[in-house]
Parts: structure tokens; C-alpha cells; sequence
């Protein structure tokens, strides 16, 4: 069993600290750190990994929001409710379908050459050891909590405040974000191991999304404090999307980008496979009939041609001759004169 208190705040002298917050900041800085530290392998500048994280986190954070805030409506008192991330209250499953949603938009607006669907497994694994960190976080502030249980991973509350409750002191409970820490070792050393080598572009992301989406669904089923439609939590409803939409995007990452149109990014270097990726441009060098005349070999041919003709014998027309005022037989002598075609040239 796991006894210890709640920890929502950290007090460093004068400075108090709130733990949620702090967890959430470290997890995002991290996920970045693993995030950029892989797409430099593939020659992705680290200001262009910062500006698609930047991107993913805000879209993240606002989806987690809104979907604990949607699944949580009996603990919004205020507008500031909403907003005060810092109390505890994150799903993090809203945030991913939320930076999911966003991450197409995202990288073709980034300088990166090729195909950019790699950039989704370095964000799938930054993703989950974000979440990982976290998960700290909602541990700290008392949520995420299931019934009394004599589980030997239960976390036996020991006082302070929480989240969720009212608990009491001494028994054991379920805390499905311990949990979800726990497995999620695991899952973030299978990704790792699979980012060495996918067989193609995003299967690490589908990863994630089949994983995270069966884990969570099953680890949520012991929640008691949410809402619930039919009998699930939002989060359930969400994980099933992704199980989902993981095999409908595993069969379109499969078959590779539509375009190299589509999938490149703006601005990016062009290559030689032409317009559409796969369409190699035609040889025109051996002027093939029918084809248009390639200016460069033209040219060519006429320098030759030229060449040719300055090496000829001279039997066509005489060179013009410089006439100069000391037109005169060298050295006293009397100049030879040089035979030309037709006839002898007098001086």
C-alpha cells in the first residue's frame, strides 16, 4: 500500500510553489527536450520543434481545460473556475484529440524538408513523457481517486486536501493516476524502442493512441467521482476516438502522403521527383524526336560547329590583310609571297 499525504502547494520560504502547476510546466519543458532532441536526427532545426510545441501544448492545455471543466460542471462556481489549471482539474485525453486536431495545420506551416509525418512520432513520444510528469501533479492535488480498495498499489490517504472526495484518513482507495504513472513506464520505454525503427512514418503515434486509449479506458472504469453518460466518463468517450481513428489513420500513414505537395512544407527545398513526389521529369538530353529542342545542347552544338570551321583548311577566302604604313620587305630583303587560292598575291 501506498500512504502518504496530498501535496498541493510547496512552500520555499517566502516562495509558495503549487505543485499541479509546477508538474504541468516540467512535463511540458521535458516532452519538448525529447521531442527536439529526435527531430534533430533528421535535420529538423530546434527553433522549428519549438514552434510546433508551442503550438501543441496551448491547444493541448486548452482541451485538457475544457474537457475536465465540461465533465466537472459541479465545480465551477466561477469563470475563474475554468481557467485555474493551478488547482488541479486537466483530461488529458481532451488535450491530446485537441492537439491532434491542430497537428496537420501545424507542420505543413513548418521549414521542414520531406516528409513531415515523423514529426508525429517525435511529438508521440515527447507527448507521453509529458504526461508522465503530469501525472505528478494530479497525484499531488488528491484526483483522479476510485472507491476503498485492498489493492497493494491503493494509495492510502494520510490527510490534506484534495480534489475529490471527502476521503477519510487511513483508508486505502483507488487512484487511478498512480496507476496511470505505473503503466505508463512501460509505454513510454515501448515507444522509445519502436522510434528506433518504424516501419513507417506515425506508427509510433498510432501507438500511442491504441495504448493510451485501451489503459486509460480500463483505469478510468474505477473512477467514482466523475460524471457519467451510459455508464462512462468523458474520458472513456474520448479514449474511444482515438481507438478509433488509430487504425483509419495506420491505413493512410501506410499507403504514404497523397502529394509531396500537400505534405511538404512551405518553403521547403524542392527535390528532382517532380511536382507530385513520385512523377520523375523526362530526359530531354538526346533529343529524341518530337520532343522540344533543349537551348543548352543547342548552343552546344553550335560552338562545335564553330570550332570545326576555325580548324579547316583556309580555301575558301583570304584573311583580310592589315595594311600598315611600313608595308616594307623585312630586313632589305624582298618578301616571299604566300600562295592563295586562284592565284599568287603581289605585294
Amino acid at each position: 500500500m501506498l500512504n502518504f499525504p496530498t501535496f498541493p502547494t510547496i512552500q520555499l520560504g517566502p516562495l509558495t510553489l503549487h505543485t499541479f502547476g509546477l508538474c504541468v510546466a516540467v512535463g511540458v519543458l521535458l516532452g519538448a527536450e525529447v521531442t527536439a532532441r529526435r527531430n534533430s536526427r533528421f535535420g529538423v532545426a530546434r527553433e522549428e520543434t519549438q514552434r510546433m510545441v508551442l503550438w501543441l501544448v496551448a491547444a493541448g492545455l486548452v482541451g485538457a481545460r475544457l474537457a475536465w471543466a465540461a465533465t466537472n460542471w459541479a465545480d465551477i462556481r466561477s469563470p475563474l473556475d475554468v481557467v485555474a489549471v493551478w488547482n488541479g482539474g486537466m483530461q488529458f485525453s481532451g488535450g491530446f484529440v485537441a492537439a491532434l486536431a491542430i497537428t496537420p495545420w501545424v507542420t505543413r506551416r513548418l521549414d521542414v524538408p520531406g516528409d513531415t509525418r515523423f514529426l508525429l512520432d517525435s511529438a508521440a513520444v515527447g507527448l507521453a513523457v509529458g504526461q508522465l510528469i503530469g501525472r505528478l501533479g494530479c497525484i499531488s492535488v488528491g484526483e483522479h481517486l476510485g472507491g476503498p480498495t485492498a489493492f497493494f498499489l491503493g494509495w492510502t490517504y494520510a490527510g490534506g486536501p484534495t480534489r475529490e472526495g471527502p476521503l477519510t484518513p487511513g483508508t486505502t482507495y483507488h487512484n487511478t493516476a498512480i496507476y496511470e504513472f505505473l503503466w505508463l513506464l512501460p509505454l513510454i520505454a515501448l515507444l522509445a524502442w519502436k522510434a528506433r525503427n518504424p516501419k513507417y512514418p506515425g506508427q509510433v503515434l498510432i501507438w500511442l493512441m491504441s495504448g493510451y486509449g485501451a489503459l486509460r479506458f480500463c483505469t478510468d472504469a474505477l473512477r467514482t467521482y466523475d460524471q457519467r453518460l451510459w455508464g462512462l466518463t468523458g474520458a472513456q468517450f474520448m479514449c474511444l476516438s482515438l481507438l478509433i481513428a488509430a487504425p483509419v489513420l495506420a491505413r493512410r500513414f501506410r499507403r504514404g502522403p497523397a502529394s509531396a505537395a500537400a505534405d511538404s512544407p512551405k518553403g521547403g527545398a524542392a527535390d528532382d521527383s517532380g511536382p507530385h513526389g513520385d512523377v520523375q521529369a523526362p530526359d530531354r538530353s538526346d533529343g529524341a524526336v518530337g520532343e522540344p529542342r533543349d537551348d543548352g545542347n543547342a548552343a552546344s552544338a553550335t560552338q562545335n560547329r564553330a570550332t570545326d570551321d576555325s580548324t579547316a583548311p583556309t580555301a575558301s577566302a583570304p584573311e583580310p590583310e592589315a595594311h600598315t604604313a611600313t608595308d616594307e620587305p623585312a630586313a632589305g630583303g624582298v618578301a616571299p609571297s604566300a600562295p592563295e587560292a586562284g592565284g599568287e598575291r603581289t605585294l
